[in-house]
């Protein structure tokens, strides 16, 4: 009988098909059941779900127009806007099924690098199962499903590659170029991954100092690899490392190429290569950045409130790693045996490590983890197949069957991970409609979690959106939201107008800017001044539009941190209340509301923790065949809260006086607007837009 060498091209290839397949088909149930609703749909093609996609989207979009907007912020340098639009010249798909699906395929391709380090660790099975686990693990799944237009898509399968490219190099022990031009590709299409790649960097040195100290080739590949990092044009360090390569391959000496190295390592070093690092370490490890300073002034700080960045609990941790906790010990242990068998896997640490990084950093992290213990697994069971002696061919169809098997919960995972769209068709039908309405040069005024989706479908300027909302680039946002409408309209106008003129004069600080002009002594003084209808604006240059959804109701109170507080000092104020609350069950006693809230039954009252409280006003609000009603009933006068019936959905909105008076409170729940400062222009029940006049 012919024996099967299932380590030939053929082989792998096919393996390589299978498990891409698998990881594609997985991908496409949310497709189906998203294309279900028709609020997931615009244009009869279901939206993406993640935020910061629409970022790439409108570069891309601009790229092919051939044109954008001076200082619109549009991400037509970066390269997965330039790599989508080069896409959507080539394919004869529509633009917006390419955004939809591309996720679809480059992520999938992590079954590559994964199948290929089994390779040359010669345990093919173990690739095989890691494969399938891997790429559809909870974490990395969530990332990069269909619909999550990001950077995700390759950030995992490229530093895979990088890692294979070095186990590579450490076993053949001859120059190798496979890392190094990854590392290229890597940073060429996410600039971030240079501290990875330079964490891998270290790696290998040190596994060469300890293991290969006298393997010639394998200072060479540190050299090859540094080269890829410097900090100059993607195109000469491409030369660079041909040229480099081909003069190690001939043969050099130690001494030369220790010169060599010298001279690469002093070109790193004074082009700021370590700089990056630094700067990573402070914002997720030392969290040194909670506060953001502009001179004697202290905002409050993004970083702590993104839920990415949250620190999270082991079981989670472990869920999203391997999708089940069972799993995840196997997966330590595989990993501890395959390190010990394969030495050459101790390269895979700093990978893991920022993976684990998540238990102190947050969540987005764990991803990094998802390969390298699926590779952990895989050796395990693999391992223990082993053991039972079994033929070739049988081993490769029980690594098949144990990988269909450990992907069970992940795929149940998926099955109950309905994502949402980032906007509902008639969410973006405002967003369309405020296109035809605004110039592209005007702005929209809304929080940075609505930025990127403004930018792509009504095409006009934002303030800040998802990689601009420092503290000191959120406070008159969020100043502007929940201030009263005249403080809201003069702060809008002149963040607005002030932007516009630090891009042309390019002064440092908007706000010190604002106080010498304006001769006032600190900010307290200008903000004070904001609240009166007789301050002196600057001269109008274009219109602003509030862009106010209901959806911000959800983290509003969020958004109060940034201008709540005290700019000398960075402390909160009293925190305003605002809540918003839906029906559990009624009874003769009352109204029970999802937040554990009890109204009375005749709403004039309400019962939390033990307290009861008056309520001071009720409104009652609804928006019926495209017109919208108000009721309101005083109640009284002494109360502490308010309550807001929407009766379109039910929601209960609770809030104090402070929180009622704010913008967006008046203009989207009441439609209480100063006819001096404000024009209505757009009014659903799911957003309104409203013009600034002033």
């Amino acid at each position: 009988m012919a024996k099967f060498n299932f380590n030939n091209k053929t082989w792998i290839s096919a393996f390589i098909i299978i498990a891409f397949l698998f990881g594609v088909v997985c991908r496409l149930y949310w497709v189906s059941w998203a294309g279900e609703f028709s609020e997931m749909k615009f244009d009869d093609i279901v939206m993406i779900n993640t935020n910061d996609g629409y970022a790439f989207a409108e570069g891309a979009r601009d790229i092919i127009a051939g044109f954008h907007q001076p200082n619109d912020l549009s991400y037509v340098d970066h390269s997965m806007s330039k790599f989508t639009a080069f896409v959507a010249k080539i394919l004869p798909f529509s633009f917006e099924n390419i955004i939809l699906y591309m996720s679809v395929v480059l992520s999938s391709l992590l079954v590559i690098p994964l199948i290929l380090i089994s390779k040359e660790f010669k345990a093919i099975p173990a690739g095989i199962i890691a494969s399938f686990t891997s790429v559809i693990a909870n974490s990395y799944y969530n990332r990069t499903m269909a619909g999550y237009y990001d950077t995700d898509m390759l950030n995992i399968v490229l530093p895979c590659f990088v890692l294979w490219g070095l186990i590579r190099a450490s076993l053949k022990e001859k120059p190798c170029i496979v890392a190094p031009l990854f590392v290229l590709i890597s940073l060429w299409w996410y600039p971030s991954s240079f501290t990875l790649n330079l964490a891998l960097l270290g790696a290998f040195f040190l596994y060469t100092l300890v293991f290969q100290r006298k393997v010639l080739a394998n200072y060479q590949n540190l050299v090859l690899f540094l080269v890829s990092l410097i900090n100059i044009a993607i195109f000469i360090k491409f030369i660079a490392i041909l040229v480099l390569y081909f003069v190690f391959k001939k043969g050099l000496s130690f001494k030369k190429s220790a010169i060599i190295g010298g001279v690469v390592f002093v070109i790193f070093a004074i082009l700021g290569g370590l700089n990056s690092v630094f700067f990573n370490l402070q914002f997720y490890i030392l969290r040194d950045l909670s506060e953001i300073k502009t001179t004697n002034y202290i905002f409050f700080n993004v970083n702590q409130t993104i839920q990415e960045s949250g620190i999270i609990d082991y079981d989670y941790f472990m869920d999203r790693i391997s999708s089940e906790a069972a799993l995840f010990f196997l997966s330590v242990l595989g990993y501890i045996l395959l390190c010990f068998k394969n030495r050459a896997f101790l390269l895979s640490l700093p990978i893991l490590g920022l993976g684990f990084l998540a238990l102190k950093a947050g969540l987005r992290f764990t991803i990094y983890a998802v390969p390298i213990m699926g590779l952990g697994l895989g050796y395990f069971l693999y391992f223990i197949v082993k053991s039972f002696k079994f033929k070739d061919g049988l081993n490769i169809v029980i690594s098949f069957i144990l990988a269909i098997l450990c992907s069970i919960p992940a795929i149940l995972h998926i099955k109950e991970y309905k994502s949402p769209t980032v906007f509902f068709a008639p969410e973006v039908e405002v967003l369309n409609n405020l296109k035809n309405i605004a110039n592209r040069e005007d702005y929209a005024l809304a929080w940075w979690d609505y930025g990127y989706p403004i930018r792509y479908y009504s095409d006009v300027k934002t303030l800040i959106d998802g990689g601009k909302h420092l503290g000191n680039q959120n406070f008159p946002v969020s100043f502007a939201l929940f201030k009263d409408e005249v403080s809201s309209a003069n702060m809008a106008r002149l963040i607005v107008e002030y932007t516009e003129k630090q891009y042309k004069e390019k002064f440092p600080n908007i706000l010190d800017q604002i106080l010498k002009d304006y001769n006032l002594k600190d900010a307290d003084d200008l903000l004070l001044s904001l609240s009166f209808r007789d301050f002196t604006l600057p001269k109008k240059t274009r219109d602003v539009y509030y862009y106010l959804p209901k959806r911000m109701s959800n983290i509003f109170d969020t958004v109060i941190l940034f201008s709540n507080l005290d700019l000398k000092t960075g402390k909160s104020k009293n925190k305003p209340f605002f809540n918003t609350s839906y029906a559990v069950s009624g009874s003769a006693d009352g109204i029970l509301l999802n937040n554990g809230v009890i109204l009375s039954p005749d709403l004039k009252t309400l019962k939390l923790a033990d307290q009861s409280f008056n309520i001071k006003t009720f409104y009652e609000v609804e928006n019926k065949d495209g017109k919208f009603s108000k009721n309101v009933t005083h109640l009284n006068k002494d109360g502490f809260l308010s309550l807001i019936l929407v009766k379109d959905d039910g929601a209960f909105i609770i809030l104090d006086d402070e929180a009622l008076k704010s913008s967006y409170v008046q203009l989207f729940y009441l439609e209480n607007y100063d006819e001096k400062l404000f024009e209505p222009v757009i009014l659903t029940p799911l957003a309104k837009v409203y013009k600034l006049k002033i």
